[in-house]
C-alpha cells in the first residue's frame, strides 16, 4: 500500500494497480454493519473518488463474507438512548449504500462471497456491476423477524429483480445462491469461489482501460433514462452526448474517429482505441 492509503476502524483499503478494493472489515461479525462502519464507508468512498490512482472501486467483505446486514446490537440497541447517534448512523447508512455508490463517478463492482443478507443487498444493487461466488448465500430474512426489508432494500430489489422473484424471496425469506442470483440476473455473473477475485479483477482492469469520461457518462445515462419516456430519453441522451464531447479531457471521440477513419488502427468491437 502507498503511504497515502488511509486507515479506518471498520473498513480496509487494498490496491491492485488502478483497482481499489474497499473492504467491509468486521469479519468476526460477518461484516454486519455498525454505525462506525457506515461512517467509515462514507469516508472511504470519498477518498477513493478523489484518489487519482483509483480507476475502479470493488466493494467486498473481509473474512469470507460480504455482509450479514445491520448489526442489530450496535445499530439499533446501541443508539436507543442517543437520538443524535441514531440519526447520524441512519444518514451514513443511506449515504454510502445508495447515494454515494449509485452516483459514484468511477465504475463500481460488488464482489460477493459468503453471506449477503438484508441491508447488504443495497450496496450490491447500487454498484454498477455485481459478481458473486457460485456458493454465495443471499437472503432477505426480515420477514422471519416480523418486519419488512428496511431502509431502501424493499425498493432496491425491485430495481434489479424480476417482480416475481422480488416478491418470492422477500415474502418467503428463502435463501438463494450466487449461481441462482446470476441466473435471475440479480448479479451479472457468478464463478467458483477460487476464481472470484481473478474474474472480478479481469472485469475491473478492462473497465480501467476505457475512457473514464465515456464510462462515467454511459453509466449515468443508463441510470437516468430508465424511468423516462422515449422523447425525454432522446432529448436527455442527445444533451449527454454533446456534454461528453466538451468535458472529456482525452477527447476520446476525436481520437477514435481518427484512428478508425484515417489511421485504420482501430476497429470497434475488437478493443479500445489507443488513448496515448
Amino acid at each position: 500500500m502507498s503511504a497515502e492509503t488511509p486507515t479506518f476502524d471498520c473498513v480496509k483499503i487494498e490496491r491492485e494497480g488502478p483497482v481499489t478494493f474497499v473492504v467491509l472489515n468486521r469479519p468476526e461479525k460477518r461484516n454486519a454493519m455498525s454505525p462506525q462502519l457506515h461512517l467509515d464507508m462514507c469516508d472511504a468512498l470519498d477518498w477513493a473518488q478523489m484518489d487519482e490512482q483509483t480507476r475502479v472501486v470493488v466493494v467486498t467483505g473481509a473474512g469470507g463474507n460480504f455482509c450479514a446486514g445491520q448489526d442489530l446490537k450496535l445499530y439499533f440497541r446501541g443508539t436507543e438512548d442517543d437520538p443524535k447517534a441514531r440519526v447520524r448512523a441512519r444518514a451514513a447508512a443511506h449515504e454510502w449504500r445508495w447515494n454515494k455508490l449509485s452516483m459514484f463517478p468511477k465504475p463500481t463492482i460488488a464482489m460477493v462471497h459468503g453471506y449477503c443478507f438484508g441491508g447488504g443487498f443495497t450496496p450490491v444493487i447500487a454498484c454498477d456491476f455485481a459478481i458473486a461466488a457460485d456458493d454465495a448465500t443471499f437472503g432477505l430474512s426480515e420477514v422471519n423477524w416480523g418486519i419488512i426489508p428496511g431502509g431502501l432494500v424493499a425498493w432496491a430489489v425491485t430495481q434489479v429483480m424480476n417482480y416475481r422473484d422480488a416478491i418470492y424471496y422477500s415474502v418467503t425469506g428463502e435463501q438463494f445462491s450466487g449461481a441462482e442470483a446470476a441466473a435471475m440476473k440479480f448479479v451479472n455473473k457468478s464463478y467458483p469461489l477460487a476464481n472470484l477475485r481473478a474474474e472480478t479483477l479481469k472485469l475491473a482492469n478492462s473497465l480501467a482501460e476505457k475512457s473514464p469520461a465515456a464510462v462515467r457518462y454511459t453509466k449515468e445515462a443508463l441510470r437516468s433514462v430508465r424511468n423516462m419516456s422515449k422523447d425525454q430519453a432522446l432529448d436527455y441522451l442527445n444533451c449527454k452526448s454533446d456534454a461528453l464531447k466538451h468535458v472529456d479531457p482525452e477527447k476520446g471521440r476525436e481520437k477514435a474517429m481518427k484512428q478508425f477513419l484515417d489511421e485504420k488502427s482501430f476497429k470497434p468491437g475488437l478493443g479500445n482505441f489507443s488513448r496515448s
